[in-house]
């Protein structure tokens, strides 16, 4: 069965070459060819002692995903279930459903990976090679490609495709996956079209990515969105969106683009939102700049909570020179982020907030006061005692915070009930007549 499916295979792959097909272009022809490539072999089987085809309706798949596709993992990429494909090593090949991973069995031959990123880099302008070890793509679906070769691995190739299963999503696909209540949404919502600054936080594969994406879903009509990121992930919708995507340097060592440089860039293209796919370096001064200039953003940034969130866009801005100063960034931080979304995986693999925090502004010296507007009480994401900043720009915007949160504020926008009980400084312990603060830079 093998062979045959060879022989067609490399029929295939000479008729398309002879017709000048592109299979990334017309991948309708291909199977056409395909179809063809088969009676004809068909025909010539029965009347010689060549290897028969057992399945072809199977053969055509498994040459289209070899010839038009990338081949053993193509089934995957077609599968909706599977979020992410890893390859270790060629007979180590993983997927991961449902936030658990699996080991599947798709075993390569000795050049078979090397050939495979190659295809998959082919159309990227982005090469990996001795002097480029490491490699950002993106594939013609979208999937995000990640490649590290030896020596920096220890033998062989290691390939990370991570795929948006529901990247087009809002906030309403989440609510029914559970990630999120309806009441959260409704503020999440709410608060992108006030045009609150919201940082989108968690661990790696807890959604931050996906979360942006719904967040994004929920931007006004008609705003001029600027995304920078490494590689493209977001799908903004909206007639006045303009995505930028960092480029490596050459193989003379020139013309990188950096995401420090998309950011500063982005500033000059009139935009009414900037949105940032993630946040890693000194990138964080230039984007902190922009928002408290009066843009509204957004970002994701890897913390395992709230607080450490906040305490790492108090440091990330402090790489981009000497001359920065926490005196300098903690009070530009407090000025800057209205929000937190904090994103978890919870054992089953399923992915959840586990708080939204409200950072208020107000800074006592190195301490930057937060509160809690929802968090994980009693296995569920609740209500917490806290409001988020800015009330008058959700009164502008046609939103009542009391409304949204389910109870009755003065015209400051908290609650008249409402103590220290809920309000934290960099997400510490709360304050309270037996508690003092703790938490400095």
């Amino acid at each position: 069965m093998r062979a045959a499916v060879q022989v067609v295979e490399d029929e295939v792959r000479e008729l398309v070459r002879r017709r000048s097909l592109d299979p990334n272009e017309r991948p309708d022809l291909v199977r056409v060819a395909i179809d063809e490539v088969i009676a004809d072999y068909l025909d010539r089987a029965s009347m010689s002692d060549w290897p028969l085809l057992v399945d072809p309706a199977k053969t055509a798949e498994v040459v289209f995903d070899e010839v038009a596709g990338f081949g053993p993992l193509q089934q995957y990429l077609d599968d909706p279930s599977v979020e992410e494909i890893w390859v270790n090593r060629p007979d180590r090949v993983f997927v991961a459903r449902g936030g658990k991973s699996e080991l599947t069995n798709v075993i390569f031959g000795d050049h078979q990976v090397a050939e495979l990123v190659e295809k998959m880099l082919r159309n990227s302008g982005r090469r990996v090679d001795l002097s480029t070890p490491f490699v950002d793509a993106q594939l013609p679906d979208g999937s995000r490609l990640h490649v590290v070769i030896p020596s920096v691995t220890q033998q062989h190739m290691a390939v990370n495709i991570r795929k948006f299963v529901i990247s087009k999503a809002g906030l309403g696909e989440l609510i029914r996956r559970g990630t999120l209540t309806t009441s959260a949404a409704k503020f999440l919502a709410a608060a992108v079209n006030a045009g609150l600054n919201v940082l989108v936080c968690g661990g790696t594969q807890a959604g931050k990515t996906t979360m942006l994406n719904a967040l994004c879903a929920a931007l006004p009509a008609g705003e001029r969105v600027i995304t920078a990121e490494e590689v493209f992930e977001l799908r903004v919708p909206g007639a006045d969106v303009v995505a930028m995507q960092t480029r490596p340097a050459s193989l003379e060592g020139t013309g990188e683009i950096t995401l420090r440089r998309l950011v500063k860039e982005a500033l000059r293209m009139r935009p009414d939102r900037i949105v940032v796919g993630e946040v890693r370096q000194e990138e964080c001064l230039d984007l902190l700049i922009a928002l408290n200039s009066g843009l509204p953003g957004m970002c994701t940034l890897h913390a395992n909570s709230a607080r450490e969130a906040l305490l790492k866009m108090c440091t990330l801005p402090l790489l981009a020179g000497g001359n920065v100063s926490s005196s300098f960034v903690v009070p530009t931080v407090a000025a800057s982020v209205d929000l937190i979304v904090q994103l978890g995986i919870e054992p089953d693999g399923s992915r959840r907030v586990t708080e939204i925090v409200g950072v208020s502004g107000r800074v006592e010296g190195d301490v930057i006061e937060t509160s809690d507007i929802f968090t994980i009480q009693d296995g569920e994401l609740r209500r917490a005692g806290g409001y988020p900043p800015h009330p008058e720009r959700f009164a502008r915007a046609g939103h009542s915070v009391a409304s949204l949160l389910g109870a009755e504020c003065d015209a400051a926008g908290r609650s008249q009930a409402d103590d220290l009980s809920s309000v934290r400084r960099f997400g510490g312990p709360p304050v309270g007549p037996s508690s003092e603060i703790t938490r400095r830079l």
